[in-house]
């Protein structure tokens, strides 16, 4: 009788990051435009160190903005090709929400969980192996949707249960701990 063997399908780890204050500066209205869009001190060598670890590095951002017609998935675009241009390009993966709640309904949106969830089917991720790093309760909502511990970057949100951090780089030194 022949008898088929299958080998164990490997899971793989991610790091979800949240664009715009953990990336980029906050800068108090829509970045969208590239001479406005300022990488933080610090997110190319968090990155890096992140990557040398085996992590997939994927952005989960909501773009509400182009929902409202204020700019284009083109002008994102633009902008995460200057994020991937001053971090040597590691970042594995972009998804972006395009819809606001005013204007349109998404389950892309965070605090949803649809941009994680096509990671994860994308890369083959182990959601036990996985961070989310976000600066809004949101983002630690959408992670936990789907299983994802949260590391909340923010000093005005935050919340008894989930693990924080000043920056990216703080952030990445508690990923690397675990």
């Amino acid at each position: 009788m022949n008898e088929m063997k299958t080998s164990p399908i490997t899971l793989n780890k991610a790091v979800f990051l949240d664009r715009d204050g953990v990336l980029n500066a906050e800068i108090g209205h829509y970045v969208w435009r590239p001479e406005e869009f300022v990488v933080l001190a610090g997110v190319p060598e968090a990155l890096a160190r992140l990557k040398a670890a085996g992590y997939y590095l994927v952005v989960v951002t909501n773009q509400a903005g182009i929902a409202k017609g204020l700019y284009t998935a083109a002008d994102v675009h633009a902008c995460h090709q200057k994020l991937q241009d001053a971090c040597g390009h590691l970042i594995d993966a972009f998804y972006f929400a395009p819809g606001h709640p005013s204007v349109s309904e998404s389950l892309m949106r965070k605090p949803d969980s649809l941009m994680l969830e096509k990671a994860m089917a994308r890369f083959q991720l182990d959601p036990d192996q996985c961070w989310m790093v976000g600066d809004r309760l949101r983002d630690i909502e959408a992670g936990a949707r789907v299983g994802v511990a949260g590391i909340l970057i923010n000093d005005t949100e935050q919340v008894e249960y989930t693990r924080a951090a000043p920056n990216l780089l703080a952030a990445t030194d508690l990923i690397l701990a675990q």
